[in-house]
């Protein structure tokens, strides 16, 4: 079998080994692909695996070769998955493979929030606490964060970690999930959306973007919020409309975001989200532990190994 890696870098920059998918056929990894260079590359592939690229049907249907396309994260927007299906061609993803992770970063951006230790160490170094009078100083307000009330959207794997997480803290855990999470057994509470906005001292997205949630959190929902609240995402850049939360972090309207997605990314310079107030941007790293990505480099070697199998498993449909 012929297999094409299209984008492997960001999964494996040089601290993983690609050696078990050399195993199961013929192998060519490439770093990155440029649009204008995909068809050469993958033109006589069987088996293609991508993250980013995108792999439409005017494409498919020029690969007559193709029997499968392996994707190397959760969601699987970049495949004509019903061009796919036409052509018979298996669609894989890699579900779960990076929970823990994602629950981690989002704690760490409340955590960043509620004590800046970046902050504080730099001026320690810079000699602010050789010259100060006392024998502790604080540059920011220090906030614990036992007692404070986090908002989910989105109450699927990650969302329930992330309450997990938040209940060995103390915090209150509300949330509002797009189908009623009637089984859960434990003090987390499920409220409306506008509720879980109005109430939240800090709001986590942990949804998939679909149509109907496309920039759902925009000026209403903002005004909405408390002013001494955060907003949190590490879901889809799309679940934000930029403009509005940029103003509202501007004007005081809330009091801080945290982001790990972007609508674009890598971002233009003139997102306005760059440089608004108050706004902590980190460049889509949540799922980027080693661990995670030794997890997705392990799954995404079976899928395909099982794929070869007869058994496919995370095949995917339109």
């Amino acid at each position: 079998m012929k297999i094409v890696v299209l984008d492997g870098f960001a999964l494996n920059p040089g601290d993983l080994s690609w050696e078990n998918m050399k195993t199961l056929g013929e192998c060519l990894i490439f770093d990155r692909t440029k649009p204008e260079e995909i068809f050469d590359r993958i033109q006589h592939a069987e088996a293609i695996i991508t993250n980013k690229v995108l792999i439409g049907k005017s494409l498919i249907d020029w690969l007559p070769d193709l029997k499968y396309i392996g994707v190397t994260a959760t969601g699987y927007n970049v495949v004509d998955v019903q061009a796919a299906e036409e052509r018979n061609i298996v669609v894989t993803n890699i579900p779960a493979y990076s929970t823990d992770s994602v629950a981690q970063l989002v704690f760490s951006h409340i955590l960043n929030i509620a004590n800046r230790l970046e902050l504080h160490t730099n001026s320690v170094k810079s000699g602010d606490w050789i010259v100060n009078p006392d024998f502790a100083y604080w540059k920011t307000p220090q906030m614990e964060i036992a007692g404070k009330t986090l908002g989910i959207i989105g109450l699927g794997r990650i969302g329930q970690k992330v309450a997990d997480i938040a209940e060995a803290f103390g915090m209150k855990v509300i949330f509002q999930n797009r189908s009623p999470k009637n089984n859960i057994s434990k003090g987390w509470i499920q409220k409306s959306l506008e509720e879980v906005f109005s109430e939240s001292d800090f709001i986590s997205l942990n949804c998939p973007l679909t149509n109907e949630n496309n920039a759902f959190v925009n000026r209403k929902l903002l005004m909405s919020m408390k002013a001494s609240a955060v907003l949190i995402n590490t879901g889809r850049g799309g679940l934000i409309h930029e403009d509005n939360l940029a103003n509202a972090l501007n004007s005081g309207v809330i009091a801080a975001a945290c982001l790990d997605v972007l609508s674009t990314e890598p971002p233009s310079s003139d997102n306005p989200l760059i440089s608004a107030r108050n706004c902590f941007i980190t460049p889509h790293i949540a799922w980027a532990t080693f661990e995670a990505r030794q997890r997705l480099m392990n799954i995404t070697v079976d899928n395909l190994k099982q794929f070869q199998s007869g058994n496919p498993q995370n095949v995917v449909k339109a």
